[in-house]
């Protein structure tokens, strides 16, 4: 029998990645979305498609309004997207947002008797997020199986991150390899309503390097 697996699934290049990796593996996917306050719905119309197309067992998306708190370049309309790199932590990470997806992705594997949840943080290309560390993840690991029925009672979750340690170069390369179409994905933080991406954003210029590095044509549709 398949081990069934909560796929967090944003839309995006990694997140895709994840998805056909974890298929790869022979889990039974349960894909899991937000529609958390970001900015455009695009990514969320690319994460049911992407979701169909696979086939995963099912896809829930979530209504969580963070825009309510702000804070985020991603939630707040009175904070503009940054065009340019900056230092430090950037205004486009969104507190704790890793922390509250990861909760509610452990809330439904329990429910579905599901141990293994995936998350496609990187550390090695990526914006700087504090929640896309290593120690984060096994601090919320440990978390998870204190704070539930199962983890007390000695079937222990496991939170899986294959690509942390991988460049956006080789996770298009393993993408490519399992059949990923990234024309299909959208990461950019400010894509418009057909899911054009602007090509200027801190994700968008992640996501050209990478396609560069890789040597891999990219497919994109930029404005």
């Amino acid at each position: 029998m398949k081990n069934k697996a909560v796929v967090l699934l944003s839309g995006g290049m990694d997140s895709t990645t994840l998805l056909a990796l974890a298929q790869s593996q022979n889990y039974e996917c349960y894909a899991l979305s937000f529609r958390y306050g970001q900015r455009h719905n695009a990514e969320l119309e690319a994460a049911s498609n992407i979701a169909k197309q696979a086939s995963v067992i099912r896809h829930e998306i979530i209504d969580l309004d963070l825009s309510r708190f702000g804070g985020s370049a991603l939630t707040d309309d009175n904070i503009d997207v940054p065009s340019s790199s900056s230092t430090g932590i950037p205004i486009t990470y969104v507190p704790a947002r890793n922390t509250i997806f990861l909760s509610v992705a452990l809330g439904w594997a329990e429910v579905l008797n599901a141990k293994d949840i995936f998350i496609g943080v990187t550390a090695v290309d990526y914006s700087g997020y504090p929640d896309c560390r290593p120690e984060f993840i096994q601090s919320f690991e440990n978390t998870a199986n204190l704070a539930t029925k199962a983890g007390i009672e000695g079937d222990r979750f496991k939170i899986h991150t294959p690509l942390i340690k991988l460049s956006k170069a080789e996770i298009i390369q393993l993408g490519v390899n399992l059949g990923v179409d990234y024309s299909k994905t959208v990461t950019c933080y400010s894509a418009d309503s057909a899911g054009k991406a602007c090509g200027i954003c801190d994700a968008c210029r992640l996501r050209i390097k990478g396609f560069e590095e890789a040597g891999i044509i990219d497919n994109t549709r930029y404005c």
